[in-house]
């Protein structure tokens, strides 16, 4: 029998167990797994976040970022942690503190794409629509085989001034 990860079986839930019909189900089912972590574990308290806000309960899921971080949460998962918690804050309304969090950022490796994509989300949601158009482009160009130095220098172009909404 293959030994499977706490990790994997994290990663199975969602894809099995996972139901947002049955937000008290699935909440129980993903209880039983952080069980298995001691009380205050930033990766449990991570995943604990990352389910409430999967199941749309937003404040729950702030709060529970917020303590994985500050419990000392380390690679890849504080830099998910980050990006969740700031994308939360935009869907509630507060894309100051969003665009806080994730220009205060350290590059985020594998998940620098996202970083981007959601500060750019947060950027139009303050009415900043050229920063967040450039934001946007800057973060696709890596990803095109050809006209990158032309979207570039177009990006660089996108005026900055003070935009309403």
């Amino acid at each position: 029998m293959t030994d499977i990860t706490w990790q994997q079986r994290i990663d199975c839930f969602y894809e099995q167990d996972f139901d947002d019909d049955d937000p008290q189900g699935s909440l129980t089912r993903m209880r039983i797994l952080l069980s298995e972590k001691p009380e205050g574990d930033p990766e449990a308290l991570f995943e604990l976040a990352g389910v409430h806000d999967a199941l749309g309960l937003e404040d729950n899921a702030i709060s529970l970022y917020r303590r994985a971080i500050a419990a000392g949460l380390e690679g890849t998962s504080a830099l998910r942690a980050s990006i969740q918690l700031a994308s939360t804050l935009r869907n509630i309304g507060e894309a100051a503190e969003a665009v806080s969090i994730l220009e205060s950022m350290p590059d985020a490796g594998i998940d620098e794409g996202a970083r981007q994509a959601f500060l750019a989300l947060a950027l139009h949601d303050q009415g900043r629509h050229a920063e967040a158009l450039q934001t946007a482009l800057l973060a696709l160009i890596p990803t095109l085989a050809g006209y990158q130095r032309s979207l570039r220098a177009y990006a660089a172009e996108l005026p900055h001034t003070a935009e309403k909404p």
